[in-house]
């Protein structure tokens, strides 16, 4: 495959460099392993087609990647995440790059299926809409496996796998401690409020926060909101997570009672029409709308649009819906995600892990594609463990070791009290 690229303005590149060449230097451990890469091309002759986030941070992947010597194809994994100074930086490099901020649902799948002529040995994915175009592509048969980053993907995949329609193995890179702990949990917290204020410059001290969905990422932004001073409601499906937000000391309840209370709600949960009609027809005068779950499905637009009786434009990632009584609900980014449309996404000291596992977890599965199934694999423990090793070590912090009087205690049946 020929290079090739289809971004929005190439003459960006420069200003996508810089700010490659930023965070760079922000992310130690991906770093440690594309010197690694360089030395030892554990990806020779792999073609690569990467359905991701086209962010800054991406891009120290992907040249991780090509550093190991494979040939990559990216593409958007949402119509509205791709920071274009960055796409164009890296079709400016010699990678295939198919991604433009604001694609139509047309372009966005025609972006896909470019990247899918580089008739991918391995698929790397954010949301599943790559893993499920080759599938349809009729191209399964020649993938040696595929990393998912995200938990709406991961449920997609797995629900795949289940019905006997995954034609490769897929490793849940979302599902590893390093990056679901962190990545979910401290990067999404932290940029979905980045991108709620980016869009609105609401004060969030005093207001009531209602986060729907309790998982790594709904506790992170409902942990960052209650730093800043929010009021937090959790909504939440799961009895375990939901006793677990009530003694973390937020207010639990069901959407409908928290409808009449919110000032701002941020959707978290991966799920269908999480907030929809008739929390809607509950809702305050002046409510903010965010989602942050992968999908603009959370959010039931439709239903907002029915209610509506004017609609406008407020200011970029803002649209105000007036309502038949007077009420005005205001919904950012197109109940897209909002840390990614409406802000840079993740912080690099996280997604640092993130990435290195999906670097680490393409070699594996070159290395051992022969002997895996299809089905959804876990990050091996040793990928896991090596990262946050590596992280540590970036960070100048050295841990404990068992001593073998300890190892040997642990691992023994016979000693006891």
């Amino acid at each position: 495959m020929t290079q090739d690229y289809i971004v929005s303005d190439i003459k960006l590149a420069e200003a996508g460099e810089r700010r490659i060449e930023w965070i760079r230097g922000r992310m130690p451990v991906l770093n440690m392993i594309r010197e690694r890469y360089e030395r030892e091309k554990p990806l020779d002759n792999v073609k690569i087609m990467a359905c991701l986030h086209v962010t800054v941070e991406t891009a120290n992947l992907i040249l991780t990647l090509r550093a190991g010597g494979a040939d990559i194809a990216l593409t958007a994994a949402n119509p509205l995440s791709t920071q274009d100074d960055i796409a164009a930086a890296l079709a400016d490099s010699g990678i295939n790059v198919y991604a433009f901020r604001g694609e139509t649902e047309e372009e966005y799948y025609n972006c896909i299926n470019e990247a899918l002529k580089i008739e991918p040995t391995v698929v790397l994915d954010d949301g599943g809409d790559g893993i499920t175009a080759v599938h349809a592509a009729g191209k399964a048969s020649s993938v040696k496996g595929a990393c998912e980053e995200t938990t709406t993907g991961v449920i997609r995949h797995r629900a795949r796998a289940r019905d006997k329609k995954l034609g490769f193995p897929v490793i849940a890179v979302n599902d590893a401690e390093t990056k679901m702990m962190f990545d979910n949990r401290y990067g999404t917290g932290q940029s979905t409020l980045h991108g709620v204020m980016n869009a609105t410059n609401i004060l969030l001290a005093g207001r009531v926060v209602v986060v729907a969905g309790y998982g790594w990422c709904g506790r992170g932004v409902a942990l960052r909101a209650k730093g800043l001073g929010s009021s937090v409601v959790v909504v939440e499906t799961n009895p375990r997570k939901a006793l677990e937000a009530v003694m973390d000391g937020y207010r639990v309840m069901p959407m409908r009672e928290a409808a009449k209370i919110g000032d701002l709600f941020i959707t978290a949960t991966g799920d269908i029409s999480v907030i929809r009609g008739e929390h809607f027809k509950l809702m305050k005068d002046g409510a903010i709308l965010a989602n942050t779950g992968h999908f603009n499905v959370e959010i039931n637009v439709n239903e907002l649009e029915q209610l509506a009786v004017d609609k406008r434009q407020i200011k970029d990632n803002v649209v105000e819906y007036r309502l038949e009584d007077g009420r005005k609900l205001y919904l950012l980014s197109e109940g897209r995600i909002v840390n990614l449309t409406a802000a840079y996404g993740h912080p690099p000291e996280v997604m640092d892990m993130s990435f290195s596992n999906q670097a680490l977890c393409v070699r594996y599965i070159i290395e051992n594609h022969e002997r895996l199934n299809n089905e959804v694999y876990p990050v091996p423990a040793a990928i896991d463990d090596e990262v946050a090793r590596l992280k540590l070590k970036s960070m100048g912090i050295e841990i404990e070791e068992l001593t073998p009087e300890q190892r040997e205690y642990l691992e023994s049946w016979e000693l006891g009290t």
